[in-house]
């Protein structure tokens, strides 16, 4: 008895908290938008009995009406997260699928749904990656007598198939880069199926600096011109990179013929870096390369420059100036013109190293800190923080303005350090040797210098120590024999190097080549 007197309180309790509640603001409701992205996934059982599955999918939904399409006056109503089953005979119907919001609102949406009990035939896939995400792939299928459609992507053998139908798209985004291999499978309310196994490739994503030394590079060419990635054919001066882009302007091609790259990172910092830099080569002096970036979606959104070349047969390096561009959008294209404005006449160019820059100086050794047209931000990283600061300690052997500070703050990790990227690779065929001034507040301190290439993928380093505290001193790096075909661009320096920071400052200065 004393239970059932506690139930009914709680009862009571809980209809006057309700009633109470009756009384609170639900504008939110009234205001809800009608559903939308309504659609259904249909499944079948593959037994001849004709047992068709339907789970309703939609955005903003508290209900659904489903009617069957078969002539079943009564539709069935389905909670969000639930499914209903019916039964067909062979043929082809139309499901109605309503979805209710929590005011009341409806929207409608009709899908197909066949059912047969022979196997599917002439079935047909499309797998693609996807624009602007080159780990993703797009499944669609098509077949006879199918009523849905299973599909493995082959990277984590203990997912389990997407299940989608013919008019809808399987996504799956793959974790690492690799081939492949996606198979897709047909179901009908048979027990004959059809198989379909293809592969797919998951490259590196394309995004500046294009450097066509790694990754796959499809051009879309136009007004005749063709450009392919091939190997560099002048490896000297400035560009012994292994591959470049060619661009044939074949004979009578258009005046505005070039072709075009899709980055699947886009660039959205212009306002930051706002010039680009390409390294080109012609055979005449005097060629007009133009560069211009497009908007994905809009290409009426987009910018473009000249630049002319001042040597041929030869690479030199192209500034461009983009701070004209509207930097508040986003440009996927990246668009090049070779001899932009004369017909063709099946000469070739080539281009290499597009990439940008927040300055229109190239930043080569000797890096001094003293040119106010250039940046000299050097990115940190484990603790290091950098700076151009005057010099605290102008004095001996070092009496410029402007020094870098670097340092190594509490808790900054034993290889805390800061780089910068030159424009263009070092060459240590005739200066082998780095020299640069540091100043310490203790001798003995190992400082690492070291080269990096664009893509990180190859390295070398010298490990030095201070030999003077709270003084001037030139310290030198000798990395003479070091192969320049492996492009050093990044300058990498390690303050106290292998020991982890103390709150330390350490200033570098005057980063120059010797022999």
């Amino acid at each position: 008895m004393k239970k059932i007197k506690y139930i009914i309180a709680v009862l009571f309790v809980a209809l006057s908290i309700g009633c109470e509640d009756s009384d609170q603001d639900t504008t939110f409701a009234d205001d809800a938008a009608a559903p939308q992205n309504l659609t259904a996934l249909f499944t079948i059982t593959q037994d001849n009995s004709g047992l068709v599955t339907i789970a309703p999918h939609g955005e903003g939904v508290t209900r659904f009406e489903i009617f069957y399409g078969d002539g079943t006056t009564e539709p069935a109503s389905v909670n969000v997260g639930e499914k209903t089953s019916h039964t067909y005979a062979e043929g082809t119907y139309t499901v109605k699928l309503i979805g209710y919001s929590i005011n009341g609102k409806s929207t409608e949406m009709e899908q197909p749904l066949t059912v047969s009990f022979v196997a599917p035939e002439n079935l047909a896939v499309n797998i693609a990656t996807v624009v602007g995400n080159p780990f993703q792939v797009n499944v669609t299928a098509t077949a006879d007598y199918e009523t849905y459609f299973e599909v493995w992507f082959d990277e984590d053998t203990a997912l389990p198939p997407v299940q989608f139908n013919e008019g809808q798209t399987a996504t799956y985004t793959y974790a690492a880069i690799g081939t492949y291999t996606v198979t897709v499978v047909a179901y009908s309310g048979g027990v004959a199926t059809a198989t379909y196994t293809g592969s797919v490739t998951i490259s590196n994503p394309v995004s500046l600096p294009l450097t066509f030394e790694t990754n796959t590079y499809n051009f879309a060419n136009f007004g005749n011109a063709v450009t392919t990635v091939i190997d560099n054919p002048d490896p000297t001066g400035i560009n012994t990179s292994s591959k470049v882009a060619r661009q044939v302007k074949n004979a009578g091609s258009e005046t505005w013929a070039g072709s075009l790259v899709t980055l699947d990172t886009p660039i959205t910092n212009l306002a930051t870096m706002p010039y680009f830099k390409m390294k080109v080569w012609s055979p005449a002096v005097g060629t007009t390369f133009l560069l211009k970036i497009e908007n994905l979606a809009n290409n009426t959104i987009n910018h473009e420059v000249q630049a002319v070349t001042t040597v041929a047969n030869q690479w030199e390096e192209l500034i461009y100036d983009f701070s004209n561009a509207d930097a508040n959008q986003t440009y996927n294209n990246v668009v090049v013109f070779c001899n932009f404005n004369v017909t063709g006449a099946g000469d070739e160019y080539y281009f290499d190293d597009v990439e940008q820059s927040v300055s229109g100086v190239p930043m080569v050794m000797p890096i001094t800190f003293e040119n106010t047209s250039l940046d000299y931000t050097f990115t940190d990283f484990l603790g290091a923080a950098s700076a151009v600061e005057n010099n605290p300690v102008s004095g001996g052997i070092n009496t410029s303005n402007t020094v870098l500070r670097i340092l190594k703050s509490t808790g900054g990790q034993d290889w805390a350090g800061s780089w910068i990227l030159l424009s263009e690779p070092v060459d240590f065929s005739t200066q082998g040797k780095i020299k640069m001034k540091v100043y310490s507040p203790t001798a003995n301190t190992p400082v690492i210098f070291k080269f990096e290439n664009i893509d990180n993928t190859s390295s070398v380093e010298k490990n030095v120590s201070t030999t003077v505290a709270n003084q001037w001193e030139e310290m030198t790096f000798d990395f003479t024999g070091t192969d320049s075909a492996n492009n050093y661009q990044r300058v990498v320096v390690f303050m106290n190097a292998g020991v982890a920071g103390t709150n330390q400052t350490y200033y570098i200065d005057d980063i120059k080549q010797s022999n």
